[in-house]
């Protein structure tokens, strides 16, 4: 009956989907120091407090605002101490790809920065999964994707800190190319192809190169097997214990390395050449990648170099963190840095908006009734030119945002003038005769 019982548990574990085991490894690993900073805060009695909450409101709203960005990317912002925010990026990685984070914060107190990556999962509904995190990086961050996936990186200041950061992101190959002088161009036979008619696949790479090229350990490690078999021919096998993979090189005219050498990447470990069933074929390397929980897997994007091509930020970064205003009427507010983004919107003449970020010639944006996106630099203007006076009709208050359920910071007197600096809605964005900016139903002035 035991041996039945857990071979139930073994059958019953075969059928979850990777995102269930995901999921269940996901509620059992160690708090990320993001989460430990909340637990920290209310062990103190701060998670609670109204700056708490809206720190964890910025944390969560992250999810919904990252904007698709294409690698690499920079972007410079400013994170206001007064106001909680977070700054989040979804990106598309391939399995193999190393998506690397560069990040710098100027502050002039010391200032923790957390920085998460997550893996967003196939299923809409599910938690996206913490894959790497940190909460002192200066400098460059590393995460090797795992799957073949959409992941989210998320920057978020502990509490009352902030200022200028910049941020690039990038992707490169994870692995060294293993035939010196070669590039993925030189693979002609890929992944998943099929042989023998069908009746298998093929399970790795061929990277074509003259005979005596030398192979190159794509990994640190150890080697494992070197040997001569009727298929591989001459074949090397290294484990790699830190990524957790074992690496195969096959059909090389000859090794030189022993078995439980340990291997640097970039070590040559023989040359290529076309042995065992490659007799037939002009000299190859056969490479593959075995992982050690699912067996083989796609070696392409492990290896591929993609283009580096940075679009340095031109936007004016005098703007960061001030409130600025659409120039004219029909600007359009986009889901992301790019006039090929989706447009989210067609503002009005004179939106107010605040500048969070600059990338390329964009500004990342915040309008105040909470939409994000982002907006060509050079059609918007400062606030500082009132576009107008107003006098107010009746007795009014003058809100935080264009909402009638907003907080009211003061109330204006009827007959007071007022200098109108946007709209949005039914509400103008003004100074008040204090010299506070706020909002007032557009309904109470002349």
């Amino acid at each position: 009956m035991k041996y039945i019982f857990i071979a139930s548990i073994f059958g019953a574990l075969l059928i979850l989907s990777c995102d269930q085991v995901d999921q269940i490894k996901n509620e059992l690993r160690d708090l990320t120091p993001h989460e430990s900073y909340f637990e920290s805060l209310g062990k103190a009695g701060l998670s609670n407090s109204a700056l708490g909450v809206s720190w964890a409101e910025a944390a969560e709203r992250a999810f919904k605002e990252a904007p698709a960005v294409g690698l690499p990317f920079e972007e410079e912002g400013f994170f206001s101490p007064e106001s909680p925010d977070a700054r989040s990026y979804l990106v598309r990685l391939k399995r193999g790809q190393r998506l690397f984070v560069e990040i710098e914060i100027d502050n002039d107190k010391p200032t923790k920065l957390f920085v998460d990556i997550y893996r967003m999962q196939s299923n809409p509904g599910r938690t996206p999964l913490p894959v790497l995190s940190s909460d002192s990086v200066q400098g460059i961050m590393d995460y090797v994707a795992s799957r073949s996936a959409n992941y989210l990186v998320r920057l978020q200041p502990e509490l009352l800190r902030g200022g200028h950061y910049r941020i690039v992101l990038g992707v490169d190959a994870s692995m060294v190319f293993p035939v010196q002088d070669r590039t993925t161009s030189a693979i002609l036979s890929v992944f998943g192809a099929e042989r023998d008619a069908g009746r298998r696949r093929h399970h790795g790479v061929d990277i074509f190169a003259p005979r005596g090229t030398p192979v190159l350990s794509a990994t640190n490690g150890q080697v494992t097997e070197v040997q001569n078999t009727d298929i591989g021919g001459k074949i090397v096998w290294i484990s790699d214990p830190e990524e957790k993979v074992s690496v195969y090189y096959a059909h090389l005219d000859s090794q030189v390395v022993l078995p439980g050498t340990e291997i640097n990447r970039g070590a040559v470990l023989g040359f290529v050449g076309n042995t065992g069933n490659a007799i037939t074929t002009s000299p190859h390397l056969h490479f593959g990648i075995y992982q050690n929980t699912e067996g083989p897997v796609d070696p392409y994007f492990y290896l591929y170099k993609p283009s580096q091509d940075l679009v340095s930020v031109s936007a004016p970064l005098d703007h960061l963190g001030s409130s600025v205003r659409t120039v004219n009427e029909g600007i359009r507010l986009r889901d992301g840095p790019s006039r090929r983004a989706a447009v989210l919107d067609e503002m009005g003449e004179h939106t107010p908006m605040r500048v969070i970020a600059a990338s390329g010639s964009w500004y990342r944006v915040r309008l105040f009734d909470g939409r994000i996106g982002f907006v060509a630099s050079h059609l918007i203007e400062t606030l500082s030119s009132p576009l107008r006076s107003e006098i107010v009709l009746e007795a009014s208050v003058l809100l935080s945002n264009p909402s009638d359920d907003s907080p009211i910071m003061e109330s204006i007197e009827a007959g007071s003038g007022i200098l109108v600096l946007g709209a949005l809605g039914g509400f103008l964005y003004i100074q008040s005769p204090r010299g506070i900016n706020g909002w007032l139903a557009i309904d109470h002035v002349s």
